[in-house]
């Protein structure tokens, strides 16, 4: 079924902005003039994904959520705009429509392989990235040779996606699908991604987007990355090997590595608290705000 006008998380705090030649759905939150953060969900996921997170991080800045293109209510591009470079000028002329500079870009899975792209490709310039569990390298062995063609082949079937969203959306189906994440979502978390996922549109967006897909462009040029990178990882992630972050870190100048005991590839979702302080915490290492007062 599609998301319609159901309500969602924030709905007082959406915008639909035309941009790139695309019809969005942002989220913006916080008070003008703070320094302004960018949130950008991953493959499959969206603005939803930063309920909990949003209004803590609307404390300090004026923070900018939404939903990619072909996720959730933003339309879905031709398949070039699906990929990563496609991604991110249609992003590009979305945040220059706003007008929005972030200072801060927290991206999360793929989202943080379009902050980086963001930065490369001239579209954005923060003064750091924060990737939550993010997805900056390719898929080895088996899996990187047969991901990639069989998303291309599944994404040409118009009735895949119906049939994907049909499915996923037993409730024993999304159960497995998010305990695959290594995380442990509230019922609130699994009914947002329960009506997420039934929307076959939002499947061929994530699909399409995941047959467009190729990280080894953006991993050959890690090393030219001119501002901080700051890996969070969940060390429970069981949709992308924790392992993979230390890999990033050998390959990227600036590079910080934190670990999270106890969470999956959902952190931000698990525990807003946590991850906000750690953000704020980047923020005023960055520069972005200031640094608390020490002690007298």
């Amino acid at each position: 079924m599609p998301l319609g006008d159901a309500p969602w998380p924030h709905q007082a705090h959406s915008l639909r902005v035309d941009a790139g030649g695309l019809h969005w759905l942002v989220q913006r939150m916080g008070r003008r003039g703070a320094p302004q953060l960018l949130l950008l969900h991953g493959t499959g996921a969206s603005s939803h994904s930063w309920r909990g997170l949003l209004p803590l991080l609307a404390r300090h800045f004026d923070t900018l959520a939404l939903d990619l293109p072909g996720h959730g209510r933003t339309a879905t591009p031709s398949p070039r705009g699906l990929s990563l470079p496609g991604m991110a000028a249609s992003l590009g002329e979305l945040l220059r429509q706003l007008p929005f500079a972030p200072a801060l870009i927290v991206g999360h899975s793929a989202g943080a392989a379009i902050a980086v792209q963001l930065v490369l490709a001239g579209h954005a310039a923060p003064r750091a990235i924060i990737s939550l569990n993010g997805a900056l390298l390719p898929l080895h062995g088996l899996a990187g040779r047969v991901f990639s063609p069989m998303a291309k082949l599944l994404a040409l079937n118009p009735l895949v996606p119906r049939l994907f969203a049909w499915r996923a959306a037993e409730p024993r189906v999304l159960q497995r699908l998010i305990d695959g994440t290594g995380s442990r979502l509230d019922a609130e978390g699994l009914a947002l991604y329960g009506r997420l996922v039934a929307d076959p549109a939002h499947a061929a967006g994530a699909l399409g987007m995941m047959a467009q897909w190729d990280l080894a462009p953006l991993a050959a040029r890690l090393p030219t990355l001119g501002v901080p990178l700051h890996l969070v990882v969940g060390e429970e992630d069981r949709t992308l090997p924790p392992a993979q972050a230390e890999q990033v870190r050998a390959c990227a100048p600036q590079t910080t590595l934190t670990r999270l005991p106890g969470l999956g590839h959902l952190a931000h979702e698990e525990a807003p608290g946590r991850l906000s302080a750690l953000i704020v915490g980047f923020a005023r290492q960055a520069g972005v705000l200031r640094a608390e007062p020490g002690p007298h």
